[in-house]
């Protein structure tokens, strides 16, 4: 079978075609499957700030498989067994966050593949991935179907950018603005100047290695400079945030003030 015919998402990526996504951070299913319908090319399952745990992520995976949009699934971290859960359920392109060197992306990817390239369990007669065993070679296969993107997301992890990208087996590195913002010591404003000049120089440098460069931004424009830049995935929203900023503009429209949050319940001593 072909890289397309085994991830799509992974393909595009090879074939430098911008993917236009969504994050998704409700952690439920059925917005999920709605999102999907939406015609974004991938979906952001997110286990790292949003309340999912493998079985939800599992949820997710299975809503939106009818469709076109293309999930990728990010884990809290970069644990071995891990991913090798999320793999097993059908997660064919992961992100795994924090990585700020080459030696813990090439630790990420030894976990996204079998023996004797690396140390991925063999399970897959009883995983979703294999079809539970229908599908003929899986095991010859799997390998190659995985989409691995890493997140270089702090001061460190862009001194050691070059290196990280040099690592065989990361197919793509993810700027992630918040925790860049932070760790150059800017928390809570990833538009500061300081930190838009190291996202612009990081994607050049990615995209100058041959590996796919992407990020998460709610700005437009920024998205569209990315992309012009030549990200090939780049995260355009936030469902929860999209439904939040909805629901209290219409309050708004009515004259409906915030409410107010609700009153903690008496402490019991513990």
């Amino acid at each position: 079978m072909s890289v397309a015919e085994l991830n799509p998402f992974k393909a595009a990526l090879a074939r430098g075609e911008p993917q236009v996504g969504l994050w998704l951070s409700m952690a439920e299913p059925y917005v999920a499957e709605l999102c999907a319908s939406t015609g974004f090319q991938w979906l952001l399952i997110d286990g790292e700030h949003a309340p999912n745990d493998v079985r939800s992520i599992l949820g997710s995976l299975q809503a939106v498989a009818p469709y076109a949009a293309q999930p990728v699934v990010r884990a809290v971290q970069g644990d071995t067994a891990l991913i090798k859960q999320l793999l097993d359920i059908g997660a064919k392109t992961l992100l795994v966050p924090m990585i700020d060197t080459a030696e813990q992306a090439a630790a990420v990817v030894a976990a996204t593949r079998y023996p004797p390239l690396g140390v991925r369990g063999v399970g897959a007669a009883v995983a979703r991935a294999s079809h539970w065993n229908g599908r003929a070679g899986y095991l010859k296969t799997a390998d190659d179907e995985i989409c691995l993107l890493v997140q270089a997301e702090s001061a460190t992890a862009l001194r050691n950018l070059t290196a990280i990208c040099s690592v065989e087996g990361v197919h793509g590195v993810f700027i992630g603005p918040a925790d860049l913002a932070a760790s150059m010591g800017h928390r809570g404003n990833p538009g500061h100047p300081q930190v838009q000049a190291a996202i612009d120089e990081a994607i050049r440098t990615i995209v100058a290695s041959g590996k796919a460069a992407g990020t998460l931004t709610s700005d437009a424009a920024a998205a569209r400079r990315y992309l012009d830049m030549g990200a090939t995935f780049v995260a355009v929203g936030i469902d929860v945030l999209l439904l939040a900023n909805a629901a209290r503009q219409l309050a708004a429209d009515f004259g409906v003030a915030a409410g107010a949050a609700p009153t903690p319940a008496p402490s019991a001593g513990y």
